[in-house]
């Protein structure tokens, strides 16, 4: 091997540009995806395990209550006939038939004598309360308790929605790193 003269002479050489360092924008870019990478994950098992469950309980108590309510209805029909049942007295009418001859000539009879029971002003208030309290246990004639169908449409992320969102931010990170990279090349 030769030895090859090195020239230690530092006044004559020429130092290289220094290089500017984007580390720190690269490890904060790079944690930035990975956040919001985690918030979409999140949101997603949000969506797909928190919120069904969160609907069939709320199905479900729904369906409690309208079953409790049903069985208050029913007690309170079954008490409001209780308390309006009267014992009422027999009629029984007794008719007494002529006596008979024997005639060649037809025979009509019309009882003259018919019992027509008085009604009692009670009854006809009675009679609705029947009425009312059939219409109450009927599903037809109910009148319907509105019930939500759908979130409210409001807000920005209803408007443009949050893929929509996403994809602008992805765009924007794109942004930036050309934006960067053209003036480390030009500058």
């Amino acid at each position: 091997m030769a030895f090859e003269e090195i020239n230690f002479d530092t006044d004559n050489m020429e130092t290289p540009p220094e290089e500017r360092s984007n580390r720190a924008f690269i490890f904060i870019a790079i944690g930035l995806i990975v956040l919001a990478l985690v918030v979409v994950a999140c949101l997603a098992g949000y969506a797909l395990v928190f919120v069904p469950r969160q609907r069939e309980a709320q199905a479900n108590q729904v369906a409690t209550v309208n079953a409790q309510n049903t069985e208050v209805a029913k007690s309170i029909l079954a008490t409001t006939i209780a308390e309006a049942f009267t014992p009422t007295p027999e009629v029984t009418a007794t008719h007494t038939a002529p006596p008979v001859t024997p005639t060649d000539t037809p025979v009509v009879i019309i009882p003259t004598n018919t019992l027509v029971p008085t009604g009692d002003p009670r009854t006809a208030t009675v009679a609705a309360l029947y009425t009312q309290a059939a219409q109450a246990t009927m599903p037809s004639v109910r009148t319907p308790t509105p019930t939500a169908t759908a979130l409210p449409a409001t807000g920005f992320a209803d408007e443009v929605g949050a893929p929509a969102m996403l994809g602008l931010a992805i765009l924007f990170l794109a942004v930036i790193f050309l934006a960067r990279r053209l003036r480390t090349t030009t500058g």
